[in-house]
């Protein structure tokens, strides 16, 4: 049994070979990764790297301002699209692939194809999204089997609400969305729709998801949310048909964006019929709401779910220095029995890079966070693509300002990226040496974490209450937990501080007890990790006066005790 490690690519700027990156440039101007970029080397890279899964971001069609209209893809709106690239998350058509990821366009869908063939063979699993709250405005399908009717074909317009329409509706009201149309080709839509961001208004703002539509699941959002799922809405077909059409080409999970927005009475019907002719496939929530993740665990039936609000944001804030690591417990108690189901990570395509000064200004600040998220339960763990080589997230790309992140709306050229890369060669050979230490450490650190038995399989015990009042241990700076199995005891030290450290850790004889093992039998520590972290046992284990180490600035350690 392996850990779970996904790694997040944005598709449109892996590969991506144009180093111009013209703020707001358009394709012909900046280029754009395609999916043939991902070639068996990139893909063997990628695996090596300690990777189980791939997430594939950006793969259905979703609306943009290129021109595709010669290969009969209707144009899009640029009033009612971010950026020049399009949001990934406005799907303008559920059964195709955004055709600027391929090279030949007629040819998208085998293209797509080919691409998961290729990443079995270099034995990862794929996961693509799942946009089941809103669409794009102009949302049209060209590639629809045939006998599929398009979202909204039969809806009636004329209410707010009707359980077999597919959207929402403003009868009476034309759209007037907050930016301003260019030229005489513009966006009309009569009667409104409600915005994807539940916006109720026909004059949505800026802040608003103004470029989407909401997806009517049977909720009345007009009469106080009152349900009407009997019998089955129209859209609860309509968006099993779409999961089972990507599950067909070999689709390994599902990465549900904003899935606590649709009702989970949903996913607990749609999640098992798809099991039931695929069930190897995995299902990932995009959840904010703490409070709905039992709820979408067990009666939803999702197998993982992000954890933002619990674990990302307690160890972004501890980097910050706004808490302390007893923030960790607290986190870590708040999951206590779903934990399995909750997915880590520091880094994706919404939030802030760790090397950015919105988050901590050096990668490496970003290890001891990185060793909690990885190895503190069994759970799967994510990164983000360059996060391994410390990209900043820096750049000023046009529709994305610079905030930190890597644009999801603009045509470009994550140059740190392009760097490892290297023109197709995926050596690394561009890279400072700065970046090859910090992919040499995620390496290693994945590694340990995917393969070693403890990790995937073991226990969890806190080592910090036991310490609270040690004089030697400084609770502020450091964090400290085992892992075990009746095979193995490890003791995971993470320094968050910017000193290094000299000190003693308590293992209290209640750990020894509740671990089924005898203090005695321990006299040694090794760093599985192989950083240059010391840990100092005497003959025996003195419960009482702890066990001696020595942690440098923004490190940890991983030691086996023997």
């Amino acid at each position: 049994m392996e850990k779970t490690i996904i790694y997040q690519v944005f598709t449109r700027l892996f590969g991506n070979k144009n180093r111009r990156n013209k703020i707001n440039g358009s394709l012909s101007e900046n280029g754009c990764g395609k999916m043939n970029d991902f070639t068996l080397k990139a893909l063997n890279e990628i695996k090596n790297l300690g990777v189980t899964h791939i997430w594939y971001t950006g793969i259905i069609e979703h609306a943009i301002t290129t021109d595709y209209s010669e290969y009969n893809i209707s144009k899009d709106y640029p009033e009612v699209v971010k950026g020049k690239a399009g949001s990934p998350y406005a799907i303008k058509d559920y059964y195709d692939v955004n055709p600027d990821l391929a090279v030949d366009v007629n040819n998208r869908i085998s293209e797509f194809e080919e691409l998961v063939e290729r990443s079995h063979q270099q034995e990862l699993k794929v996961i693509i999204d799942f946009v089941p709250n809103h669409v794009a405005r102009h949302y049209v399908s060209d590639a629809k089997p045939k006998g599929v009717k398009d979202l909204g074909e039969d809806d009636d317009n004329t209410v707010n609400f009707n359980r077999n329409n597919n959207f929402y509706y403003l009868p009476g009201e034309i759209f007037d969305g907050p930016v301003t149309p260019q030229g005489s080709d513009h966006w009309i839509e009569n009667p409104a729709k409600v915005t994807g961001n539940d916006c109720l208004s026909a004059k949505p703002g800026i802040n608003d998801w103004y470029e989407t539509v909401k997806i009517n699941y049977g909720v009345d959002i007009f009469n106080h949310g009152s349900h009407h799922f009997d019998p089955i809405p129209d859209t609860w077909d309509k968006m099993l048909h779409i999961l089972l059409y990507w599950s067909a080409k070999k689709v390994d999970g599902f990465r549900c964006d904003m899935a606590e927005m649709v009702p989970v009475e949903f996913w607990n019907w749609v999640i098992p019929k798809v099991k039931e002719h695929y069930p190897h496939v995995i299902f990932v929530a995009e959840i904010y709401n703490p409070d709905l993740y039992r709820q979408y665990i067990t009666f939803g039936g999702f197998d993982y779910l992000y954890d933002k609000v619990g674990m990302y944001d307690t160890l972004k804030a501890i980097v910050q220095g706004y808490e302390q690591p007893n923030a960790i417990t607290r986190a870590w108690d708040k999951i206590n029995g779903i934990h399995k189901h909750m997915l880590f990570f520091l880094e994706n395509h919404d939030e802030q890079r760790i090397a950015s000064p919105f988050f901590a200004g050096d990668a490496k600040k970003g290890i001891p966070a990185m060793v909690v998220s990885g190895a503190i339960y069994s759970n799967p763990l994510m990164l983000y693509f360059g996060q391994e080589l410390g990209e900043p997230g820096m750049d000023i790309e046009g529709y994305s300002g610079q905030d930190g992140r890597t644009s999801i709306f603009d045509y470009w050229g994550v140059k740190l990226y392009q760097d490892w890369a290297n023109d197709g060669l995926y050596d690394g050979a561009l890279l400072s040496a700065e970046a090859r230490e910090l992919r040499i450490w995620y390496r290693k650190f994945l590694h340990i974490i995917k393969n070693n038995e403890t990790i995937q399989l073991g226990k969890f015990y806190d080592l910090l209450w036991c310490n609270e009042h040690n004089d030697a241990f400084d609770g502020s700076k450091l964090y400290a937990f085992l892992r075990y199995t009746e095979k193995q005891i490890l003791l995971v030290l993470v320094n968050f501080s910017d000193e290094k450290f000299t000190g003693r850790i308590i293992i209290p004889a209640h750990a020894f007890v509740t671990m089924g093992a005898e203090s005695k039998k321990f006299f040694k520590g090794k760093d599985i990790l192989g950083e240059q972290n010391k840990i100092s046992f005497p003959q025996e284990v003195a419960i009482a006066n702890g066990v001696g180490f020595k942690i440098d600035a923004y490190s940890a350690g991983i030691y086996e005790l023997k």
